[in-house]
């Protein structure tokens, strides 16, 4: 693996962008692979330092260089959190786009602090037992971490908080702080 180019970085530190590539596994004895960036030909790309990801996988990040590999034990509280019971809710069944509601069955919904996702729990005739925690709330997790790249964060991406397109220009972008 190489470098963006010979004045790249040469470790992860706060303004810097990194590309990696992860595995996420449930740390259960069964393992069971959640989701695996290689198999999806779509690396991570985040801006360290900024909260673009779980802030344990962060901290275990900090001061690698390209090539390394690692793996990460996130307890809940590291990673999505517990799960929190009061999160589960009576809902109107109205509120779903579908007629045929099923247990398991996931939708995306705005909720008071941004998008959030909701787990069908039950599905009577009128009202519907949902859970608003995140799907991998109170579950111990297992990342197997490979530093692809290194990078030094744009003007542009500073001032947005996160990685942006190649080429992206400072004066095309609105600079999230206030004034």
């Amino acid at each position: 693996m190489t470098l963006d180019s010979p004045a790249a970085p040469a470790i992860i530190a706060p303004q810097r962008v990194v590309k990696l590539h992860y595995r996420l596994f449930d740390a259960s004895e069964t393992a069971i692979v959640l989701d695996d960036s290689r198999q999806r030909d779509n690396p991570l790309e985040y801006l360290h330092g900024h909260g673009n990801i779980l802030p344990g996988l962060e901290r275990a990040l900090e001061g690698r260089s390209v090539g390394a590999s690692l793996d990460v034990i996130l307890a809940p509280e590291d990673g999505y959190g517990p799960r929190n019971p009061s999160l589960i809710r009576e809902v109107s069944r109205g509120a779903f786009p579908v007629a045929n509601l099923t247990p398991g069955m996931r939708f995306q919904t705005q909720g008071d602090d941004g998008p959030e996702v909701v787990t069908i729990l039950e599905a009577g005739t009128t009202q519907v037992r949902v859970d608003t925690n995140h799907p991998l709330a109170g579950l111990t997790l297992r990342y197997a971490l490979e530093v692809l790249t290194i990078r030094e964060a744009t003007r542009a991406e500073l001032a947005k908080g996160h990685p942006l397109p190649e080429g992206t220009e400072a004066t095309e972008v609105e600079d999230r702080k206030l004034p």
